[in-house]
């Protein structure tokens, strides 16, 4: 029994540890594209420690390595004990809330204990992004470790449909809309500048126009946000479609909800970065996220029979 929680423990520690080598990766790769390497770590660190940024040096940057491996370590050991307590095999969705809830508990918990305002340097996308990525490290490693015999990662989608489907038509939606800006920045004779735009904006704070560098870098960080969101769409799209297909009568609700949809991204492109809307513009925006939903419409009804056959029956008004 003792051996048992030993490793156990063992294996938490090093998964924590993996998990933590993931983020500081993130953070090395974001900063090197910025032209700022360490930056990151370097302002987290001043801002724990209550000091005036400077110019990173190797102590102020090694001190904050030790804290972030050590408390990294400490949440795999915390994750490894809860899932053997709740007899959970490790698994790739629950990378998702470590990341977002443990992690992002911990990060924020402790800017606010030590009564910084240097939240703003770090861009809370990159935060997300980098932390679910090490969620999935964590868990990855976790059930290797435990030598689990149910499927882990895209294999575990075998029996999740639903999550399969959603994938495919989230990517269905993501390539659309990526084509369609992609035509009209060869149009403008800018290639790859709405990518790069919006990736300059959401991801690294960028204000204006001129902040705007299309470069690959940028670019790929872009597009991982920008397939994940979809991803995340395709998924509910297909949840509501299955949905119709057991109460036709929701279809209206549907269409209603998409109106809403579609309003909501435009206003939350507005309020995230109201300049990059300003230069891509409503129209084409719009145009983009309505093709989107039709060509993700088509695949649902083409991989939907029963959908199909519901739809297409008259509807019975009862008096």
């Amino acid at each position: 029994m003792k051996q048992a929680v030993n490793e156990r423990i063992a294996h938490g520690l090093v998964a924590g540890v993996l998990a933590g080598l993931v983020v500081a990766l993130w953070f090395l790769v974001v900063d090197a594209l910025a032209g700022r390497p360490f930056h990151t770590p370097a302002v987290l660190a001043s801002a724990l420690s209550g000091q005036d940024l400077g110019t990173p040096s190797f102590r102020l940057i090694a001190a904050y390595t030790v804290v972030h491996f050590t408390v990294f370590a400490l949440l795999g050991v915390a994750v490894a004990v809860a899932i053997a307590a709740l007899r959970m095999p490790p698994r790739l969705l629950l990378g998702v809330p470590f990341g977002i809830v443990a992690q992002e508990l911990v990060f924020y918990a402790g800017l606010l204990l030590s009564g910084t305002n240097r939240v703003a340097v770090v861009p809370w996308p990159h935060v997300v992004a980098a932390n679910v990525l090490s969620g999935f490290v964590l868990m990855a490693y976790l059930h290797r470790a435990e030598r689990a015999q149910r499927p882990f990662g895209l294999g575990a989608l075998k029996g999740q449909p639903l999550l399969a489907q959603g994938l495919v038509t989230g990517l269905i939606g993501a390539g659309v809309v990526a084509l369609w800006f992609l035509m009209l920045d060869v149009a403008a004779g800018q290639p790859l500048r709405t990518p790069a735009a919006l990736g300059a904006a959401l991801l690294f704070g960028a204000s204006n126009v001129a902040a705007i560098q299309v470069n690959l870098g940028i670019v790929a960080a872009y597009t991982v946000v920008h397939v994940a969101a979809f991803a995340v769409a395709g998924t509910l799209f297909v949840a509501i479609g299955e949905q119709v297909e057991r109460t036709p009568a929701l279809i209206l609700l549907v269409g209603m909800g998409m109106i809403v949809l579609e309003a909501g991204a435009v206003a939350v492109l507005a309020l995230g970065a109201q300049w990059v809307l300003g230069t891509l513009g409503v129209w084409s925006v719009l145009v983009a996220n309505a093709l989107a939903v039709c060509a993700m419409a088509w695949y649902v009804w083409a991989t939907h029979p029963v959908l199909r056959r519901r739809l297409r029956e008259p509807v019975q008004v009862h008096v």
